[in-house]
């Protein structure tokens, strides 16, 4: 899904608390009437004309099949609320290229003021497969909280959660710098997804530190639960060293955990499928990639489970569910992405719903109205950003900050 920031400087104050309006009224509505817009955003009769802006640019849409006049929030009326609050806080500055895409997630370049770059990834729950939706469509319409909103927020919560609490105690994750809704910014690392890499100098030590990192993360009473070659980034340092009159050259290959949506307790019920799981995605890719097959068996969940806590470490399992992310939030998260079929080994080229027919997501949500929400491919097809430049959020115009320079491959 693109992101197109270049309506957002023609936003007004009042389109903004229209715009809040309708997220407002989202946590008790599918569809907000729209009274209820007016009277939350307090703008009452003049609430119209927001309702028509917004709608031509599409980032609410009106329902035609809906029982009453009102409107839903799109996924891009969520990513502008959520940039809006960058901008404020002034975590962005301008938006850059897609640089990642996933079955439940963009990932995007940004800069900040001063033109460090920084990684946007914003979760999109509700977009991910609509055939297996409808396999659960039961399950979901009787969930007052599983909407594709919520279930998003909670997804970017418990990632941001999992890698502050990771980053504190010297794992290998991106420094985690904002969230808002249901996305996150976190520190651009300059490395390669491991399943990009054909060869590496030495594949035992980087197989022993990858099933190190495994068994590290049970020590503080967590699973991956996707610990596999798509959410490994590989950083590539060199070290150089004078002995007497030769300079020599040293490559040290350094492992970057990503993507924690799925990450589990080691008490959680599967946990042993779990981190069996873990485990036999790297050997399967070492073998296939790298030829190479350790003379090891396991380790095994019963190995693990003898180091949980090992040296008086903190159970992080414990700790950020006593920081916010309680345990009621990660059961319905879990058990809505099995709902929507988030729950493989995160191949991101499996089909998502927003690359499938049309049909499908429209008999899910509804038909939109063409003369509001059905606008905006033209307007996208017109104001489409040239591949490479960034856009910058509607601050201070003038200052753009150029990231043509990262040029990051996401094939396979």
């Amino acid at each position: 899904m693109r992101l197109d920031t270049k309506a957002m400087r023609y936003l007004t104050a009042e389109d903004w608390r229209t715009l809040t309006a309708v997220e407002s009224g989202s946590r008790n509505h599918e569809v907000v009437p729209t009274p209820l817009i007016g009277q939350i955003s307090g703008l009452r009769g003049g609430v119209h004309k927001s309702i028509s802006a917004l709608a031509k640019v599409g980032l609410i849409a009106r329902l035609k099949n809906a029982k009453y006049d009102g409107y839903r929030l799109t996924y891009g009326g969520l990513d502008y609320l959520a940039l809006n609050t960058y901008r404020k806080r002034k975590d962005v500055y301008s938006v850059g290229n897609q640089i990642g895409v996933g079955k439940e997630s963009d990932i995007f370049v940004v800069a900040d003021e001063q033109g460090v770059q920084r990684v946007l990834k914003i979760h999109r729950l509700g977009r991910i497969s609509f055939r297996t939706v409808k396999a659960n469509r039961d399950y979901l319409r009787n969930r007052s909280s599983g909407s594709w909103m919520y279930m998003s927020r909670l997804a970017a919560l418990k990632e941001y959660t999992f890698m502050t609490a990771l980053r504190e105690n010297g794992f290998p994750v991106p420094e985690p710098l904002a969230q808002s809704r249901h996305t996150i910014v976190m520190s651009l690392i300059d490395a390669f997804p491991m399943r990009q890499i054909s060869s590496v100098p030495d594949p035992a030590s980087l197989y022993a530190e990858l099933i190190s990192m495994i068994l590290r993360l049970a020590q503080y009473g967590l699973i991956h639960g996707d610990f596999n070659e798509f959410n490994i980034l590989i950083k590539e340092e060199t070290k150089r060293e004078i002995e007497g009159d030769k300079e020599t050259e040293s490559i040290t290959l350094t492992p970057i955990l990503i993507d924690f949506p799925q990450m589990v307790s080691v008490d959680h019920a599967n946990a042993e499928y779990y981190f069996d799981r873990d485990v036999n995605c790297i050997k399967r890719f070492f073998e296939r990639r790298f030829h190479f097959t350790s003379d090891e068996k396991g380790p095994h969940f019963a190995d693990a489970r003898k180091l949980i806590g090992k040296d008086g470490v903190t159970r992080l399992d414990v700790s950020v569910e006593a920081s916010g992310f309680s345990r009621k939030m990660a059961k319905e998260l879990e058990a809505y992405m099995k709902a929507v079929g988030v729950d493989g080994d995160g191949d991101p080229e499996a089909a998502r719903g927003d690359e499938e027919s049309g049909e499908e997501d429209e008999d899910e949500e509804g038909e939109e109205d063409p003369e509001d929400g059905e606008q905006t491919q033209d307007a996208e097809r017109t104001e489409e950003t040239a591949e490479g430049e960034s856009s910058v959020l509607p601050q201070d115009e003038g200052k753009d900050i150029s990231l043509a320079k990262l040029q990051i491959s996401d094939q396979t």
